[in-house]
């Protein structure tokens, strides 16, 4: 249903520098790419290069106040559409993004310094099944009959809220997106995102491509900065949710935000994950585990990484080392290359920000600082915003890199003795977000399961977000759920009760 003319290639296409310009530029509002109203726009830059390949729509009150009416307008009839067509219409959508898959690896590689093998073209998959798995919910969003009495028919409905903002970060936008979108669209909403400034192109494609599918106004997509663009969407009246992943402090300004609309939020707002090695653990795949659990691959930029590492002192010494080995042998290199394992940091803003912590790390007394990897020789590189992953050993409990969370390739190692002890002090912490236990006690692990405050406990796995499991954190990890048939229903509709009389 996409309005013509369009910019971009109909068909997938494996030139991510000529997609990212054709669509150079535009934001996506009620069915067609539309430039911002002021005509500013931003530079997009490859982070492995320092090139800028293309720019953004630079976004602001006037954008917002387009994309939301025009999204209520689309909502009221929307809503009217059987929620099982809705689903299905999701679901057609899903299969056209499977066919562009490998367009949008290679178009989130170059605009984020993403790996393509290992993280990029794993994302664009995980959107595609996300698409797919809620489009085949739209048969659940039913109600029930409640006993009342024998001459009263009393019985709940599901309605939706109306227009859902949604603002996503940077580390993993496609995959943000689909999970913030896809069950407010089957539940009867219209959405309006606006996208991370850092990364703004594939997301940009992906509502492009459903667009193909939905009603105009359904699907709509900014561009901008947080205070010109974000601010305007979160306080604008016709928007009646927010769903946001970002920063602690960001949070808790959009969560005052609604608070004064009186409306609900979901948010989901980082983490410092805790990974909890037993003696008794299948050491070969802890140890994998552990590369994986700190998301290397994503130089550890995600919400989830097991920046702390507590391992049982039999085989603290080994795991150390056999961990800094397997992490010395990744590529670090250019991000579209199928070589590499490793791909850069997003922003020079966010490279300080790390830098700044691994050089506090190397400056304490009595820590020690393993940089493993290579730093990629091509000349082309030079400018990347490439650091090798550290792993850190000897650093005090009170240390801000063992504290904060850093959202980068860093991670702290520590032995434990205790079991309680080590259990106090993983929970000793203002984030929840999720934890892991390696063990092959289940036993334990079960009472650790049970005892860590985190919204997501895994034992001998750290797999990412999947489709289907509920997923949200604790403290100042966040508010509410995703990613499950629970975070549609809860948190993208509200429930109507109606009695009849029949008397």
């Amino acid at each position: 249903m996409l309005d013509h003319p369009n910019p971009a290639p109909e068909a997938p296409t494996l030139d991510p520098h000529a997609l990212a310009k054709a669509i150079s530029g535009f934001h996506f509002i009620g069915g067609r790419y539309t430039p911002a109203q002021s005509g500013r726009r931003f530079d997009v830059v490859n982070p492995a290069t320092g090139e800028a390949v293309a720019q953004a729509a630079d976004g602001d009150a006037a954008d917002v106040e387009a994309a939301v009416t025009d999204a209520a307008r689309a909502q009221k009839e929307w809503a009217k559409v059987p929620a099982r067509k809705r689903g299905a219409l999701v679901y057609q959508a899903a299969n056209l993004i499977r066919e562009h898959v490998e367009e949008l690896a290679r178009l989130v590689a170059l605009e984020t310094g993403k790996a393509l093998r290992t993280e990029s073209r794993v994302e664009a998959n995980n959107v595609a099944d996300i698409f797919e798995f809620f489009g085949g919910l739209g048969g659940e969003l039913k109600g029930e009959t409640v006993p009342f009495g024998p001459d009263v028919l009393n019985m709940t409905i599901r309605e939706p809220l109306g227009v859902v903002g949604a603002i996503i970060p940077w580390n993993i936008p496609m995959m943000l997106m689909a999970l913030k979108a896809a069950p407010a669209i089957v539940a009867g909403n219209t959405v309006v995102v606006k996208s991370a400034e850092e990364a703004p192109l594939a997301v940009l494609r992906i509502v492009e491509l459903m667009n193909r599918v939905l009603p105009p106004g359904v699907f709509n997509i900014l561009s901008g900065q947080g205070p010109e663009c974000g601010a305007p969407l979160v306080a604008h009246k016709l928007v009646k949710k927010v769903t946001f992943t970002g920063s602690v402090e960001t949070g808790k300004i959009i969560a005052r935000g609604c608070a004064d609309k009186l409306i609900p939020v979901t948010l989901e707002l980082g983490g410092k994950s805790p990974m909890i090695v037993f003696a008794d653990c299948d050491f070969e795949k802890t140890v994998a585990g552990a590369l994986t659990s700190m998301r290397f691959t994503r130089q550890g930029q995600s919400c989830t990484a097991a920046s702390r590492i507590f391992v049982e002192r039999p085989i603290y010494e080994k795991f150390v080392a056999e961990m800094a080995r397997r992490v010395d042998a990744m590529v670090m290199g250019d991000p579209l290359d199928e070589k590499t394992d490793i791909g850069t940091i997003i922003s020079p803003e966010q490279f300080s920000k790390v830098r700044g912590f691994i050089e506090e790390g190397e400056k304490t007394a009595g820590a020690t600082g393993r940089a493993c990897s290579a730093m990629p020789k091509d000349p082309a590189l030079k400018k990347g915003l490439f650091i090798q992953p550290y792993i850190f050993t000897g650093l005090d409990k009170s240390s801000r890199l063992v504290r904060e969370e850093i959202f980068g390739p860093v991670t702290v190692v520590f032995p434990f003795d205790d079991a309680e002890a080590v259990l106090a002090e993983a929970n000793d912490s203002e984030f929840g977000l999720a934890a892991t236990v390696w063990t092959n006690n289940m036993k334990i692990a079960l009472r650790f399961a049970h005892a860590l405050e985190a919204g997501l406990v895994q034992v001998n796995q750290n797999l990412v977000v999947q489709p289907n499991l509920s997923y949200g954190g604790v403290k100042n990890s966040g508010l509410g759920k995703e990613a499950s048939l629970e975070s549609m229903l809860e948190h993208f509709t509200h429930k109507k009760t109606i009695m009849v009389n029949m008397a």
